[in-house]
């Protein structure tokens, strides 16, 4: 009888279980990584034992195979022939698998594939691995791992469930066979004569690490490591940023990123310079069960340097703080904080230091401005109420921060009654703040009393919808107000003496909205005309008086919350067109306007507003270059259009009612097509904010030539200077996985003592590897 025959039921089951064990050796290496979702303290979820995507139970095996023999005397199960073993949401695949009983090693050969859960996938020539997974080798080793990464090594060995080695390994994420299925040479990738991957330390070693480009080598690391890939976080080197300038020298800042904890890590960035003291930069992130911190800050001991990197004035300590934070109290409660300072106006600018001024809270300041803010916020389907508290630091040329008020408290409250009256939507608001300001702004060479104020706001809101059935809209509407006013410190004129001023005012304003579209349909577009109107009525409302200016004799009006006031086509068909409370529109007034619209089939379109608004009256509470004061007031313009594919273009406008010159103009153009991308920003501004004219020019784009290289450009002009603000010019290579760009950047803007300054920088962008959490 020959020893060899077909394995019984039960022999063939035990070879399968063996077959088992069979699965991935080695999950291929990436740099660490800062989580993209929030940090979450939340443990992890309790196992749920269901089928996976194969449609199999944990621990259940599936075979196939084109025959299986069963050598009982020797203890050898042997299957060969289109080899398919299916187990937790693994497939393996080979020519010729041989189980041991004995030893309980499995030994697969020729062409061995491991198709994992994720979609990766392993390949070996020869896999030798115990029927537990405790241990095993695998010869002619390589795998093709999310995010398209290619590891491939002589021989891959995992001595046990935590430690797993390769030998002479390449790893790279870049493409390695070109269109027409030849090999190619990887843009970059990291060789190494032997890697260690340490699970239980989350931590991947390299010995004798050569960096290549094109398949240069351009660094060697006799020791080098980074985070564990398949870690969601965990601690490791961030990619670095290297410039020249005349600031600082050369300068090179190396991140590095330490996960403490499942809810908490620390991004520590020492920038290093030639010309100037070291600085250092760091973020750090907290998650609580009811919110998180995020707390950026950096710091350095140095004196002053101007453009050129000329060292002024003693050694001190300098340093900035961006913090927020918030907690969610219950399912309509949350409260928060914001805290933004910096020891000085420039430092920002002079150690480069990106994403500064954005928003961290529901309050936000303007550019160069930082602030630091307590608030709480209960919303639900109904309401809306917050309370807050602030303090603003100006980091302007020629900002006094004893002239920027502390605001404590401002509150604001809305309503939306659920039923109807008469019809309408009835809404209630509520709003008080109180400011006191340090001193004065209107003479900073004395240092006078500045003007303290509070107030206390209810309001009534009703409106009403009508339809006509031939389309004409009307939509009456009722406001109704009351204001308490207590203004203490207001200058009299003579020296520093003040007086003080309560006010109580009732203001009410009603009217109309009317509107009637016309639609036309041609052969392939929409054209859509709809003229509009508003009537609005006020009785006369008493304004807050607080001195009155010397030069014209004019009254000076407390104005805390409607500095920042622009007349567009977005405040057209305000009831009042002041965005705040302290300064009211009254009088009847009429605004009209004119819209079209035209929408194309094949997806361009085109927008167009022309209006204005009429008084029966001047009001001389508008200030001069408002384009309001007068009985008819300034024409507004605004149009959007995208006339093709990857265009599109905006312009709005401010007209003289009477010459149509230009007061205000912004316009833009996008484009966006295979060859590249740019963008053109105008704006024209007769008078600002600040009462100085501005004229300014801002472009810039990329453009490629070929599949890799390409140009960028970036220009800011100040037209009423006739000077550049800042320029960069750049160069770049890009593939599927890297990108670099070398800029040449130029400034011509005087900040301060912050003067003209050269700067060339080298941005790095690799796939797969960490980017800096903050960026310029």
């Amino acid at each position: 009888m020959s020893p060899r025959r077909r394995t019984s039921r039960s022999a063939r089951k035990r070879a399968l279980l063996g077959g088992a064990a069979l699965a991935i050796l080695w999950a291929g290496s990436a740099a660490a990584k800062p989580p993209a979702a929030p940090l979450s303290p939340a443990p992890p979820p309790v196992p749920v034992t269901k089928a996976g995507a194969d449609g199999m139970q944990p621990d259940e095996l599936y075979m196939e195979a084109d025959e299986v023999i069963r050598e009982d005397k020797i203890g050898r199960t042997t299957a060969q022939g289109n080899i398919e073993v299916r187990y937790n949401n693994r497939t393996l695949r080979a020519d010729k698998m041989v189980y041991d009983d004995r030893t309980g090693i499995i030994h697969a050969y020729g062409h061995v594939v491991t198709v994992n859960s994720d979609g990766s996938f392993e390949f070996a020539d020869e896999l030798i691995v115990d029927d537990k997974m405790a241990a095993g080798i695998a010869l002619g080793f390589s795998a093709r791992l999310q995010e398209n990464v290619k590891i491939a090594a002589a021989t891959s060995s995992k001595r046990n469930e935590n430690v797993e080695e390769l030998t002479k390994a390449i790893y790279t994420p870049c493409d390695i066979c070109a269109k027409d299925g030849s090999p190619k040479t990887p843009t970059w990738s990291i060789a190494a004569d032997r890697v260690v991957r340490n699970k239980a330390k989350r931590i991947v070693y390299y010995r004798n690490a050569r960096f290549r480009l094109f398949g240069v080598t351009v660094a060697y690391l006799p020791v080098f490591w980074h985070a564990d890939p398949e870690s969601k976080r965990n601690s490791g080197f961030l990619v670095p940023k290297a410039s020249v300038s005349d600031r600082r020298g050369f300068s090179y800042e190396q991140p590095y990123y330490w996960a403490i904890s499942p809810s908490m890590d620390l991004v520590v960035s020492p920038q290093f310079n030639t010309h100037v003291a070291p600085f250092l930069n760091g973020e750090f992130r907290k998650r609580f069960y009811s919110g998180d911190v995020d707390v950026r800050f950096g710091y350095t001991h140095e004196r002053d340097f101007d453009g050129q990197g000329n060292e002024f004035g003693k050694n001190t300590s300098r340093s900035y703080i961006l913090g927020r934070g918030g907690f969610q109290i219950n399912d309509k409660w949350r409260w928060g904080f914001t805290a933004e300072r910096a020891s000085d106006d420039l430092i920002f600018d002079k150690y480069e230091v990106g994403k500064v001024y954005e928003s961290r809270g529901p309050y936000i300041a303007d550019d160069h401005r930082l602030i630091s803010q307590l608030y709480a916020v209960r919303q639900d389907d109904r309401s809306f109420t917050s309370v807050a508290a602030m303090t603003i630091q100006g980091l302007r040329p020629g900002d006094v921060d004893r002239t920027f008020p502390t605001i404590a408290p401002l509150v604001e409250s809305h309503y939306e009654a659920p039923e109807t009256l008469l019809g309408g939507r009835l809404r209630v608001h509520a709003s008080a703040v109180a400011l006191d300001r340090e001193q004065s702004p209107t003479n900073l060479a004395v240092r006078l009393p500045g003007v303290d104020s509070a107030r206390a706001t209810g309001e009534v809101d009703w409106r009403r919808a009508f339809t006509s059935a031939s389309g004409i809209r009307i939509e009456p509407f009722l406001d109704v107000r009351a204001d308490a006013y207590k203004v203490d410190d207001i200058l009299t004129g003579v020296g520093a003496q003040t007086r003080s001023e309560n006010l109580n005012r009732a203001l009410a304003t009603g009217g109309f909205d009317i509107s009637y579209p016309f639609f036309k349909r041609t052969s392939d577009a929409t054209i859509v005309l709809e003229p509009v109107a508003q009537v609005a009525a006020s009785p006369h409302a008493k304004q807050v008086v607080i001195g009155t200016d010397p030069t014209t004799g004019q009254p000076v009006y407390l104005n805390e919350d409607s500095v920042a006031f622009e007349f567009d086509e977005t405040t057209l068909f305000r009831t009042n067109k002041f965005p705040g409370y302290d300064l009211y529109e009254d009088g009847v007034r009429l605004n009209v306007a004119g819209r079209a619209t035209v929408l194309w089939d094949d997806g361009r379109r085109a927008n167009l507003l022309v209006g204005r608004s009429f008084r029966t009256e001047q009001n001389l509470v508008f200030s001069q270059s408002s384009g309001l004061r007068t009985r008819a007031s300034d024409w507004i313009v605004a149009g959007d259009a995208q006339p093709m594919r990857g265009v599109s273009l905006f312009a709005r406008a401010r007209l003289d009612s009477d010459s149509f010159a230009v007061h205000r103009l912004e316009a833009g153009v996008n484009a966006n097509n295979k060859y590249g991308s740019g963008f053109v920003r105008y704006l024209r501004d007769d008078l600002d904010i600040n009462g100085n004219k501005q004229e300014n020019l801002d472009i810039g784009g990329e453009t490629y030539f070929g599949p890799h290289y390409g140009v960028s450009l970036y220009g800011n002009r100040d037209l009423r200077r006739n000077a550049w603000v800042v320029r960069d010019v750049g160069v770049f290579y890009r593939d599927d996985c890297f990108r670099v760009d070398v800029i040449y950047r130029r400034e011509d803007t005087i900040l301060g003592r912050l003067l003209p300054s050269n700067s060339v920088q080298l941005r790095l962008t690799l796939a797969t590897l960490g980017a800096s959490t903050s960026g310029r």
